[in-house]
């Protein structure tokens, strides 16, 4: 009798609805594991630029899909696409779950400055070089979320700031420049849609169809902080930018 209520009563329960289906199966990413892909296909990306272009055997094509050759060097490089999506999208989720802005922004310039010296050694040799980090491509994509969000109220002066920014990204020359400027505020203002984001995402960015593929571990993501806690992980994070940077200019000589 227990037996056959118990059995009455399993039937009478709900099945998990889509959304426990999506949490449990689909949304599986946290903040942490976000950054650490963007970290490796950031690493992956740099290495095949700066270290595999300057090898013969990894820029020769060694199959061909369609009409495209694929080398090993272009195939990284393919996979490298990826990091900067997911580095804005990180940007854009960094600014809504940070307890303090202005010491985010400022964060994002002090290590701006910092990664200049690297970056410009990594390309050109020299201690000059006129494309600008990636950092600088954040911190502008970042006061301009800033912008929309605090001077709502004032349209015009929050136009008139936008402009200023992108009139910065591209003079300025930052990687990415106004493509990747336009792309985090809209990240920003389509967070809530992730299909549309998506779509106007691939439309943006150069190399369109593989930065899209960045849009699948960000639908992936489940709102969680994840492993990577506190200021001295989160700090080693920004840190690996410049450090990565100065190691590969290194092996190269």
């Amino acid at each position: 009798m227990l037996d056959r209520l118990r059995t009455l009563a399993l039937k009478a329960e709900p099945s998990p609805s889509t959304s426990q289906w999506l949490q449990r199966h689909w949304l599986i990413l946290d903040n942490s594991w976000l950054k650490i892909l963007a970290l490796l296909t950031m690493t992956i990306d740099h290495t095949a630029s700066f270290l595999l272009s300057h090898i013969p055997a990894c820029v020769v094509p060694v199959i061909t899909i369609g009409s495209h050759p694929l080398s090993i060097y272009y195939a990284l490089r393919l996979i490298g696409r990826l990091a900067f999506p997911i580095f804005a999208f990180l940007l854009v989720e960094g600014f809504r779950h940070t307890h303090n802005r202005l010491r985010y922004g400022l964060s994002l310039l002090l290590f701006a400055l910092i990664s200049e010296l690297p970056w410009n050694l990594v390309h050109s040799g020299t201690l000059l070089y006129p494309v600008q980090n990636i950092f600088f491509t954040l911190l502008l994509g970042y006061l301009g979320i800033c912008s929309i969000h605090y001077l709502g109220r004032h349209r015009l002066w929050q136009i008139l700031t936008l402009l200023l920014l992108l009139a910065l990204s591209i003079v300025g020359r930052v990687d990415y420049g106004c493509s990747g400027f336009g792309f985090i505020l809209m990240l920003h203002l389509l967070r809530s849609h992730p299909l549309p984001r998506a779509i106007v995402g691939c439309c943006i960015l150069p190399a369109r169809w593989v930065a899209g593929l960045a849009f699948i571990p960000i639908s992936m993501y489940n709102g969680q902080r994840g492993f990577i806690r506190g200021p001295i992980a989160k700090y080693l994070c920004y840190i690996y930018y410049p450090l990565h940077l100065i190691i590969l200019y290194l092996i190269r000589l």
